[in-house]
């Protein structure tokens, strides 16, 4: 999928215990190499949750307009319950 500059993405990646981590960033594929490299040890620039649990795959992404609808849709997201967020996923 390409990246649009003038969009925030939501997306959700998958680690290889199953867990779902819910982040927001303009570029994911960039933001899934940081978070994989973290796991890896190699630099700080991805969230702490990766150190844990290793990413496999990002599993969704939704386009918004700007940051604020990004971050409000996901804290929307992250209330969802597991099989909610798979429905979302299978969409």
């Amino acid at each position: 999928m390409s990246v649009e500059t003038n969009h925030w993405w939501v997306y959700m990646v998958r680690t290889t215990g199953g867990k779902l981590y819910t982040g927001i960033s303009t570029d994911v594929d960039r933001r899934f190499q940081e978070h994989l490299d973290t796991s890896q040890g190699n630099n700080n620039k991805g969230a702490k949750f990766f150190r844990a649990n290793k990413p496999v795959a990002v599993v969704y992404r939704e386009a918004c307009a700007d940051r604020s609808s990004a971050s409000k849709r996901e804290a929307a997201i992250k209330q969802l319950g597991r099989d909610q967020k798979r429905q979302l996923i299978e969409a």
